[in-house]
């Protein structure tokens, strides 16, 4: 179960990812972890045991579980206070009023008839002093209950009991549970026990209680447990390691065991991350409520897109903790994840990432594999082609950009079996404008090698080169936009440079990617286009789906193409999901903003949103049945003397004329947010978001405060 710096806990290498090296037997003790957010570091793990217990029980999409209490789905009908205590002390007094009544005999003697008609009268007259006290105050009392019992009713004191009582101050205490069994107790491991490793629930449940645990300990250890369960590995080697090392064992790759900081609240055991409050406005589900809103694997696998202006919040307050969250869960074996922006975009540090390539940056540890990784000339070639050219393609159905892929493969294909490697960026860019004699010698090199299916594929390109509509020249324009100054020491394929590939995302790897936005924007573009494509088919054909895979991509700008929102259609199939943000969905081909809102399960508009896009928004969320009450105030006309009088009267004193008011209310299909109420209605700070999960399960537009 150990690893030595190259392998996961599976034992594959990952290669080209470089990985410290882990302790090994007789090492110094790792360094104590760092305590979840909002938890104070105690030396006896109290604060971890009282995490680790928290009840987080099942919630609808997008509430966050720990700590959750349920609320009904629908409503109750609910009085306002002061009317509710209002109505109690006049039913009490009501019932005073009546009980003073009989009992002083205003009301006459009627009610105590039944007594006389139904008792002999030997009791009521006897001289029994004690008995006949008995009977006669017995049926008052009897009396008095039952005009308790009504006025209670007509006065709702049940209500004002559970609303202002003991039971509503047993609700507003902090629950008190029970305590658990060994088998109930999470800290004591009993999946362990149960499977006969007790000596390793026992190293675990005391480095719990000690303080030498956190939660990504606990969740990293789980995983591999459940690697146990499948088969990956033996009980015996699970134990041992576990055993040997404690809280420290079945490591992350990277040696790692946190993040160097935290700016979200997280809960690796759902592997959620906290994103705001619902808030109680009465266009939510009631359900959802004043409950925080959090997004998990279970919810991004089917895709996220948020658009909203900028310093509307989309980078500190969704990019960034969903980078955090996903490399937590990277650190417990159960994800992986690529986050994509422009250099200085605050993503996070470089120290809570294994993979950091600063494209344009001479200082780059790691570069970019332009071809990802793949030997395949056709993939290449698609991969490539979706990133030059994949924004140039016509958006309409049935559209793709198969000439640009023939022709790069005509070219791929032969140099890869000329010289066992495929062409840099200067070499495709030559290969591509048709400099003079770059195919010949191309040629010359293949015929060495007696491949005759690569000849006649440079004579296809040959003969294709230079006539009307060929798309070799725009592809050269395109690639001629990377062979720059700045990028010179990037993009190698000679094996001279440390290139990432996205091949590697069959391991739990964390991977920021930084690109040039300034001063090479198209540049950029291209390079977000390549890494999405490049994501889109590395995850389609991993062997381990167990692991979640997501990509991040800050600013999805000149991104979205026909191709690429097919491509997101297919992640939820293969366990992965991507986040993309946009300033506008005006960045986007007006076809293809319905296929890309149609594709992400889920969508969110911010604050400051155009009309146009809440339109947009509007439309793809559709409509629902509410109840729509209008109120008609129709003047009274009086047709005796008297009731002139009385109509004049009531206009003197209150200067309108007498009315009466008609109600109806009718069922009508409304908008669940309009484009004006999402574009002018939405508080700063606010966003509105529905969900769909890998399930199925929806989540209907909710408006969120990102800042609670």
């Amino acid at each position: 179960m150990d690893s030595d710096g190259t392998q996961d806990t599976r034992g594959t290498h990952a290669n080209p990812v470089p990985r410290p090296a882990m302790p090994q037997d007789g090492a110094a003790a790792p360094p104590r972890p760092a305590m979840p957010p909002g938890v104070p570091p105690l030396p006896d793990g109290s604060a971890f045991l009282a995490w680790l217990q928290t009840p987080r029980p099942q919630a609808p999409p997008g509430v966050w579980r720990f700590g959750h209490r349920p609320r009904p789905a629908e409503e109750p009908e609910r009085t306002p206070a002061r009317q509710l205590l209002s109505g109690a002390v006049i039913a009490f007094l009501v019932g005073w009023l009546v009980w003073s009544l009989l009992w002083n005999g205003y009301l006459g003697s009627w009610w105590v008839l039944p007594l006389e008609l139904f008792t002999p009268d030997s009791w009521r007259h006897s001289d029994d002093r004690v008995g006949n006290a008995v009977l006669w105050y017995g049926y008052y009392t009897l009396i008095a209950l039952a005009i308790m019992l009504v006025v209670g009713r007509l006065g709702r004191w049940a209500e004002v009991w559970r609303r202002f009582g003991p039971p509503a101050w047993i609700s507003a205490a902090p629950a008190v549970e029970r305590p658990r069994t060994p088998e109930e107790d999470p800290a004591q491991w009993p999946a362990l026990r149960a499977a006969g490793a007790v000596d390793a629930a026992e190293r675990l449940g005391a480095e719990a209680r000690t303080g030498l645990m956190r939660d990504v300990d606990q969740a990293r250890i789980e995983r591999a447990w459940q690697g146990v369960r499948s088969g990956r590995h033996s009980v015996a080697a699970f134990s041992d390691a576990v055993v040997r090392h404690g809280a420290a064992a079945c490591p992350h790759p990277s040696g790692a065991r946190d993040l160097p900081g935290r700016q979200a609240r997280h809960d690796v055991v759902t592997g959620q991350v906290r994103l705001g409050t619902t808030a109680d406005d009465p266009r939510n589900p009631y359900q959802y409520r004043g409950s925080g809103l959090a997004l998990g694997p279970e919810l991004l696998g089917t895709s996220l897109l948020a658009v909203g202006p900028a310093g509307s919040g989309k980078t500190g307050g969704i990019v960034r903790p969903l980078a955090e969250s996903l490399s937590l869960q990277a650190l417990a074996g159960r994800a992986s994840v690529v986050v994509v922006g422009a250099a200085g975009a605050g993503l996070g540090p470089a120290d809570a990432y294994d993979v950091v390539v600063r494209i344009a940056q001479p200082d780059s540890a790691h570069d970019l594999d332009l071809y990802g990784g793949t030997t395949d000339p056709d993939e290449a070639a698609a991969v490539l082609a979706e990133a030059l050219v994949g924004d140039l393609a016509d958006p309409h159905p049935g559209s793709d950009s198969r000439r640009s892929t023939t022709v790069l493969a005509q070219l791929l294909g032969p140099f890869r079996a000329a010289h066992g490697r495929f062409p840099s960026v200067p070499e495709l860019r030559r290969l591509l404008d048709g400099t003079p004699g770059q195919l010949a010698a191309l040629r010359q090199a293949v015929q060495e090698t007696g491949q005759e299916s690569m000849l006649r594929e440079l004579d296809a390109r040959e003969r294709q080169s230079g006539h009307p509509g060929d798309v070799g020249a725009v592809l050269a324009d395109r690639i001629a936009l990377l062979d720059r100054p700045a990028f010179a020491g990037f993009f190698d394929t000679t094996g001279q440079s440390r290139p990432f590939s996205l091949k590697a995302l069959d391991h739990p790897v964390r991977v920021r990617i930084d690109l040039p936005e300034r001063g090479h924007a198209d540049a950029s573009r291209i390079l977000a286009r390549l890494v999405l494509a490049q994501f889109t088919a590395s995850v389609a054909v991993r062997e381990d789906r167990s692991l979640f895979a997501c990509l991040v991509l800050d600013d999805a700008t000149g991104v979205v193409t026909p191709e690429s929102v097919r491509a997101i259609q297919r992640l939820r199939s293969g366990n992965a999901g991507a986040v993309l943000t946009l300033r506008t969905l005006d960045d986007v081909p007006r076809p293809l903003r319905g296929p890309l809102l149609g594709a992400a399960g889920c969508r969110m508009a911010l604050a400051g949103l155009t009309p146009w896009d809440g339109q947009d928004f509007a439309e793809v969320w559709g409509k629902e049945w509410t109840e729509a009450r209008d109120v008609t105030d129709r003047q009274i006309i009086a047709e005796t003397p008297a009731g002139k009088a009385v109509h004049m009267v009531r206009r003197v004193i209150t200067g309108k004329a007498p009315t009466a008011r008609a109600v109806t209310v009718r069922q009508v299909e409304r908008e669940r947010w309009s484009a004006s109420e999402l574009a002018h209605a939405m508080p700063p700070g606010h966003a509105v978001l529905s969900l769909t999960t890998v399930r199925g399960e929806h989540a209907p537009p909710l408006l969120v405060d990102l800042r609670g």
